[in-house]
Parts: C-alpha cells; structure tokens; sequence
C-alpha cells in the first residue's frame, strides 16, 4: 500500500450521493439500482453501498457472489442483485442471505431451486434474456421455456420471478438502430413472460439508456459509471439536465524536482528529449497502480494551477511530467491526475488512451489508498 499522503484516490461520497439523487429525479417513477460491481467501480464497494442506501437507493447491484456476500457481511439487508457465477459455486449462502440471483437458462434455474431447498426458503431470481449483446442471456429461441419452467418453479414456491432484464449494446449512441430494436426485442420477451403467468418488474436501462432514452426506464433502472460522475458518453448527462460530479480525484505529491538540459532523454526507451532546457517532476504512480502506460508522452495532469504533459513513458511505479521551464514546484507539492476541478477529468485521460473513462477509474489499483470523506448525509 502507497502511504496516503504520497498518493491516494480521494473518493467525495457526497458527490456520490448528488450524482444518484439527480438521477432518481430524473427517471422517477422509476427506481434506481445502484451498481457497485468491481469495488464500486473503483472507488470502494462497502462506502459506496452505504452512502446509496443514505441516500434512498433501494437497490444495490453486484456481478459476484463474493460481493454480494461482502455487501451482505456489511450489514445490508436491503435488495442486492448478483448476476453471474460459474457452474461450481454454490448458490445456497446467496439465497439464505436474500440476494437476488441472474438466472438466463435452465442449468441456472434448477441450481436456484436446489439452492432453495437446501435453504428452506423462496430465492428470487431475474430472468435475463438476450435482446442482441450477445453475452449472457437466453436466447430468444429459449427464452418462452426458461418462462414456462420459472413459472413452475414458482408456483412450487421454490422461487419468485423478481424481474425481467436485459443490457443495451449502444445507449450512448442513438444514431445506431441497436437501441430501439432491442427495446421492441425486450417489451416481446416481457410479454412472453407475462403470458407464462409471470409478473415482473423490467430493467433495462443502463446509465445511458437512464439518462436519454426514457422509454427504457419501466420501473427499475441500472445506474453505473454515471453515478461516479463520469458521462457514459459524449456530453449525455448534461444534455438531459443530470450536471454529474466526479467522485475520485487521483492526486499524488511530487517526489523529486530537478532541471534538466537540452537533449536529456526521459524514461525508458528515450521516447521523449527535451527540446530546450526544462523542470521535471517524479509522480509515485504507474501502470502498477493503474496509470494507462498508453497515456504515456499524450495525458496530462495538474500541478499547482496548470496542466503539465507527461514526458516518456508511463514506468510501472512512477511517470515524469515537464514543469516547464520557469517551474519553481517542489518536492511535496499535490499533482492531480484526474477528477479535480482544474484537471483533466477521466474522460479526458480516456480520449488519450483510447478507451473509455470507465476502464480509467476502475482499473486504479489496491495499492493506492482510498481516502472516502462526505459520507455523512451532511458532508
């Protein structure tokens, strides 16, 4: 672990909570789901699960079991989705602790039910259906007897049918006719559903589809990257009146200043010289923390007011930026990757690298403390 006051990714809960409460306004009546899958997207799973509920999330959403079981190990009692797990794990500490399970075929479905049994409890699944993502999902060929055999199951009393779900391909571009297809594919499959006796709820909306496409919403949506105040796509939040605010601010101190003349080489490879004499300053972060090495000679970060350019390549540990030639910095002064009000923002380090900004905050590593402040109500 990098001792905080080197580096850290300062995570403001209060934003967190703004950016969710914003969201709800604007899809109501709908409900949100908060998603807190892959560590809350990097900014810390557990705080994040709390400051959701404080602020009148009534659903939570993971990918694993394990997270579930951590969320759950919290001390969470409300709804939590988990939706994926191979064919070994064992469903039973999931249903005994309430979660509510994915479910997109039949092999699925009887491991839920046996699941149940061994409980001595109803597990409540949702049925996924394929509308076109082509990854989990049933397919459409299948999807009336997953139905029929969800319905069985249920009036069993081995499982309640929860809802009926399915993940846009392309929500933040509307140009591509993927959306609405897959809207006609889902509100079919619904009503497959329906016929087979079923009563769910739908989700289908993710961040995207929440913000700009308000025909998706139905009565639960799925709020992800966009609840940590990055736009899933170009300028989508603000266009449709959600004005987000970044959640993580990465920042590290300067850990050496030194002049350097014309014609020094920087960092492995020589793939930068300076052209004119110049101040260079040692950032503690890199690759092993998560710094896109793609990033390397094109982002760039804050020091004391201004944007300096990262020169040479991003090393496992460490990257250099270029003061420039006046600098007066010093050891010890704040360096803002992205996330600040002067700085870059993490959509702007995913243009560079050519990626989007989800892998840009997800991807900070563990070694790099999380500082969470804003998490009362009030903060």
């Amino acid at each position: 672990m990098i001792d905080p006051a080197t580096a850290s990714a300062e995570v403001d809960l209060a934003a967190y909570r703004h950016n969710l409460t914003a969201i709800a306004e604007l899809v109501a009546p709908a409900e949100v789901m908060a998603v807190i899958k892959a560590d809350a997207y990097g900014h810390g799973m557990l705080a994040c699960a709390r400051a959701a509920r404080a602020a009148g999330i009534g659903w939570l959403g993971v990918v694993t079991l394990a997270e579930a079981s951590a969320v759950r190990g919290d001390g969470d009692s409300g709804r939590l989705l988990a939706w994926m797990f191979g064919p070994d794990e064992d469903l039973a500490p999931a249903v005994a602790d309430d979660v509510d399970l994915g479910v997109h075929d039949a092999d699925q479905l009887n491991r839920v039910v046996a699941a149940a049994a061994t409980c001595g409890k109803t597990a409540r699944i949702h049925l996924k259906v394929d509308t076109g993502l082509s990854r989990n999902g049933c397919p459409i060929a299948r999807w009336p007897a997953l139905c029929a055999a969800a319905a069985e199951a249920e009036q069993a009393g081995a499982v309640e049918v929860v809802g009926v779900w399915s993940h846009f391909i392309a929500s933040d571009d509307l140009e591509l006719s993927a959306t609405a297809d897959q809207l006609v594919c889902f509100e079919r499959a619904v009503e497959q559903a329906r016929q087979a006796d079923l009563e769910p709820i739908r989700h289908l909306a993710n961040s995207a589809g929440a913000l700009q496409v308000p025909e998706s919403r139905f009565e639960l949506v799925r709020v992800g990257i966009a609840s940590y105040g990055v736009d899933p796509g170009e300028e989508i939040a603000a266009a449709h009146g959600v004005p987000l605010k970044p959640v993580m601010r990465l920042r590290a101190q300067l850990v050496n200043v030194k002049r350097v003349g014309a014609g020094t080489a920087v960092s492995y490879g020589a793939t930068w010289t300076a052209p004119a004499d110049t101040v260079l300053g040692l950032v503690p972060l890199g690759y092993a923390d998560g710094v896109p090495r793609h990033a390397s000679n094109l982002a760039e970060v804050e020091v004391n007011g201004r944007r300096c350019p990262i020169r040479g390549r991003i090393c496992m540990d460490q990257f250099v930026v270029d003061l420039g030639p006046g600098a007066s910095d010093q050891v010890g002064d704040e360096v803002t990757l992205f996330g600040g009000s002067s700085s870059p923002s993490a959509e702007d380090w995913a243009e560079v690298c050519g990626t989007i900004g989800y892998e840009i905050v997800t991807r900070v590593g563990t070694r790099v403390p999380r500082n969470h402040r804003g998490g009362e109500q009030g903060g």
